[in-house]
């Protein structure tokens, strides 16, 4: 079927942008970062747990988010994770960069 994807369906090196994403609107705890991906990829993209809490641990020691603990929708203590200015700035790298590759590969693609 093609080249192994990681993450249940998220292509490598994709999901750290793909995190960015999903806390810059609002503080997200794992489980809904998880989930805001899967239904803006209309059910496509399923992020597993094993690849996205190290993602979360990575971004913040890089410090593009900040993380706090507080309450979940189920009243269970979660934590929440926003995104930073240093983050806003990568996440825009990222996007742009992303972009760049996906026409080059869309024109190879359109090629004979």
């Amino acid at each position: 079927m093609g080249e192994r994807r990681s993450s249940g369906g998220v292509l490598p090196g994709t999901l750290d942008m793909l995190v960015l994403k999903a806390v810059r609107g609002e503080p997200r705890h794992g489980y809904a970062i998880a989930d805001f991906i899967l239904r803006a990829s209309e059910n496509e993209l399923h992020v597993e747990e094993g690849a996205l809490y190290p993602a979360l641990h990575r971004l913040e020691l890089r410090g593009l988010l900040r993380a706090q603990w507080g309450i979940s929708e189920n009243n269970r203590r979660a934590k929440y994770y926003r995104l930073t200015a240093l983050g806003r700035r990568e996440l825009e790298r990222e996007a742009a960069e992303w972009d760049r590759v996906a026409r080059a590969v869309s024109r190879v693609l359109r090629t004979a």
